[in-house]
């Protein structure tokens, strides 16, 4: 028996090829630096070994490139795949928020479900209803049906020098309370924030408020 046929085959539909396909993709959307495997151990949560043993059946089916002990990079097939999950995801984000008004801290759960269970037909004229829209409510870019996306250049807010002003394109939403704290505080999407260098930026030229814990490490401003 060959070693691709002694890796047991994951159904092609599997969602939990998705979530390792997303992931991936997640990775380098703000940043360079390609994936290693401890670091989509820990983004899942799952074991080491549990990881290396999915990376080979995802590398199986030509969705991933990987060598021992080097970053995992998705094919161009891959690529498209996760491309395609993540239009679905966050369509879905913003079709709460703008349809069902649902607060941006509330939909990222939601859109894990449903992104599984509408159809295609469904999701398409979701987009036509909201405009085809090109960022979700955390500022994420919506791959159109190609999976193309537009980014503006950027710079992370903790990164940013003292005196960097800039438009905020993006925060995380991993962190449900850091959001509605960042909400509180004035800092959007959409907002313009100017670095202080000292835990605080001002908002919109005006006030100047003291970033939440974590903050600084979880929004993206324009370059």
């Amino acid at each position: 028996m060959g070693r691709a046929d002694s890796l047991e085959r994951v159904p092609a539909n599997s969602a939990a090829i998705d979530d390792y396909l997303k992931t991936i993709y997640h990775h380098t959307e703000w940043q360079d630096d390609p994936i290693t495997p401890s670091q989509l151990a820990a983004e899942l949560a799952l074991a080491p070994s549990t990881v290396t043993e999915m990376v080979q059946k995802l590398a199986a089916q030509q969705l991933v490139t990987h060598r021992p002990y080097g970053p995992v990079s998705l094919t161009d097939a891959g690529r498209a795949r996760a491309a395609a999950i993540i239009r679905r995801h966050r369509l879905i984000e913003t079709w709460l928020v703008r349809e069902f008004g649902y607060a941006w801290d509330e939909v990222h759960d939601e859109a894990e479900v449903l992104e599984h269970a509408i159809s295609d037909r469904l999701l398409e004229g979701i987009s036509a209803r909201l405009g085809h829209p090109m960022h979700d409510p955390h500022g994420d870019a919506i791959p159109d049906a190609s999976g193309a996306v537009v980014r503006e250049p950027f710079v992370l807010l903790a990164q940013a020098q003292p005196g960097h002003s800039g438009r905020v394109l993006r925060v995380s939403d991993r962190d449900p309370a850091l959001l509605r704290a960042l909400e509180g505080a004035g800092i959007d999407v959409g907002h313009h924030v100017t670095a202080a260098g000292d835990g605080t930026v001002r908002v919109d030229g005006g006030a100047t408020v003291e970033l939440p814990a974590g903050a600084a490490s979880a929004v993206w401003i324009t370059a």
